[in-house]
């Protein structure tokens, strides 16, 4: 494999090879518009000329306000040519958080693409900076990119890349609070870009689905930076309605998903079969090769050579189902502030229930307490205005501390067992970790999210969101399912872990009304804080099953 300095390198060395090469393709009207490797060039570096013929100097922020696309990409590429800071943004803030990102970064300008509902968001953009609109996906602002891209820029010499430079400023999701700043090097996505490849053995000129949140570490590194190294070709869905369609028309080969799609995914096969009849249809030698291959085409993941998985924990029992139709899922580990140059599972050495062995360049430990920390040349510079949370996260000797538990087999394979701050106490005054015990529940394909809790309580209680499988069955079919599931799990426990019972709950968890992350973790403290005050009514109760309408006045 080639090994380069700067993604900018790596770009150039695949535009050279092949100019005509088709690198990016933006379904719209149900038709894909198709960009070559060349056409995504001239439109990067006539934006890069632009945005300094508007005062930009090297080194200044430029924001990226855009759900995945070509012009997300472009844009991105034009920032780097440009030799600015790029500060991607979640395409679901509303325009408060929008307001608070764009300030606190100093963004000079700020480029909005593709999105659901900018008029929405549009009034968080501050007025003083240069707003830059690309009309394709109906967004109208002070300038056109279209119009921009055309000027005549024959004169301009791009700055490009310093590996030493800041390359961006990626804002956590805000998982467990506020979202912080954090600044990597050119020198850290480089790193990546040239372990990655040879390390998970990601063929070149691959075959991408781009849908997961680029401002997000997994998807900026796994699809962006990597296609820049390995010359991909990049697709993205049109909308949610066309995902599965746009899907199973691209057939990726590298192919990432987070634990809640895989269920989705999950879900949406046993629609068609029960699970009885697709473990008998499995089974059968023949039969069995045709009906794997014929739900791996209607997934779309009937060429993907590799499939991951991480951002938040997975059952080993999801793992394992998806295996038994030909689909082996990888399970990857890492956080923004490490680049992801941290843990994963590779092909031929994957296993289950762990996320995998350190990568090379990457060294791990855990602290007394049980805590993952790792170390390489390719962690954050720190928190953007923030020393005092840079200095909290980092040890002496220059470790970062991921906050999450975990603990090592005996050929290196790490596994995580729970959250430092997800850790709560019951009233008994023991302390239990909520993961392991959601992992165990989240098997029953009935539940769509589950959050253990306890503060102030005697024992745990599990609050759920039923799934679509979950909804669409008879009440007692549905209410048996999940006291099926205590009982499996309660003997699992240790005394002071054991269910007291599950609160169904009467809303599903989402991005939009701010329990979860634009990642797709549950928000465990805005959970917490809407629900704490009902606890002890709750535990209170004789049932075992409680609707959170019934506490609420509901029927």
């Amino acid at each position: 494999m080639n090994t380069f300095q700067t993604p900018l390198d790596a770009f150039q060395y695949w535009l050279t090879k092949d100019p005509n090469f088709i690198f990016l393709r933006q379904p719209i009207n149900r038709e894909f518009i198709e960009y070559s490797r060349q056409d995504a060039y001239n439109q990067a570096i006539a934006m890069a000329a632009s945005l300094h013929s508007m005062g930009l100097k090297r080194g200044d922020h430029v924001a990226l306000l855009s759900k995945n696309c070509a012009h997300w990409f472009m844009a991105d590429l034009a920032i780097m040519l440009g030799g600015f800071v790029s500060v991607p943004l979640y395409p679901t803030l509303d325009k408060d958080s929008i307001n608070e990102i764009l300030v606190h970064s100093e963004s000079k300008a700020v480029i909005v693409g593709k999105l659901d509902d900018y008029s929405r968001q549009k009034t968080g953009v501050p007025e003083d900076i240069q707003r830059i609109g690309v009309k394709l996906y109906g967004v109208e602002e002070q300038h056109s990119w279209e119009t921009l891209i055309k000027d005549d820029h024959s004169s301009f010499d791009p700055p490009g890349l310093n590996p030493d430079h800041l390359i961006t400023i990626m804002y956590t999701s805000g998982t467990t609070g506020n979202p912080k700043g954090v600044m990597h090097k050119v020198s850290s996505f480089n790193l990546m870009g040239n372990t990655t490849i040879p390390t998970l053995k990601i063929p070149e000129n691959c075959t991408y689905f781009s849908y997961l949140p680029l401002s997000h570490i997994a998807e900026r590194i796994g699809i962006e930076i990597v296609s820049f190294y390995c010359g991909g070709r990049v697709s993205f869905p049109e909308s949610l309605e066309t995902f599965a369609e746009d899907l199973a028309s691209v057939k990726p080969i590298f192919f990432i998903a987070v634990p809640r799609i895989w269920q989705k995914f999950q879900e949406k096969i046993l629609e068609k079969f029960t699970q009885k009849k697709l473990d008998t249809l499995t089974s059968l030698p023949i039969l069995g090769a045709i009906v794997k291959k014929k739900i791996q085409q209607k997934l779309g993941l009937n060429n993907a050579k590799l499939c991951y998985t991480g951002a938040a924990p997975i059952a080993v029992s999801l793992l394992e189902w998806y295996d038994k139709l030909g689909i082996n899922i990888l399970q990857g580990y890492g956080m923004t502030e490490d680049c992801i140059l941290s843990h994963f599972n590779i092909i031929g050495s994957n296993r289950f229930g762990s996320v995998g062995r350190p990568m090379p360049g990457a060294t791990a430990r855990l602290s007394p307490e049980g805590e993952i920390q790792v170390k390489s040349d390719a962690l954050m510079v720190g928190y953007y205005k923030e020393q005092a949370k840079t200095d909290e996260v980092f040890t002496e000797d220059g470790f970062i501390k991921t906050g999450d538990i975990g603990e090592y087999d005996h050929d290196g394979y790490l596994s995580i067992t729970g959250r430092i701050k997800d850790q709560f106490k019951t009233d008994k005054g023991k302390y239990v970790t909520p993961s392991q015990i959601e992992l165990k529940l989240s098997k029953n394909t009935d539940i769509e999210q589950v959050c253990v809790v306890g503060m102030g309580i005697a024992q745990p209680i599990a609050l759920i969101v039923p799934s679509e499988t979950g909804e669409a069955k008879e009440k007692q079919a549905f209410e048996d399912s999940l006291l099926q599931t205590l009982d499996e799990v309660n003997p699992t426990l240790a005394s002071h872990e054991k269910l007291a019972k599950a609160v169904i709950m009467k809303e599903q968890w989402t991005v939009d009304n701010g329990l979860m992350t634009p990642s797709l973790k549950v928000r465990r403290p805005r959970v917490e804080a809407i629900h704490q005050e009902m606890y002890k009514s709750w535990f209170d109760r004789e049932e075992r099953l409680i609707y959170e309408e019934k506490n609420n006045g509901g029927d």
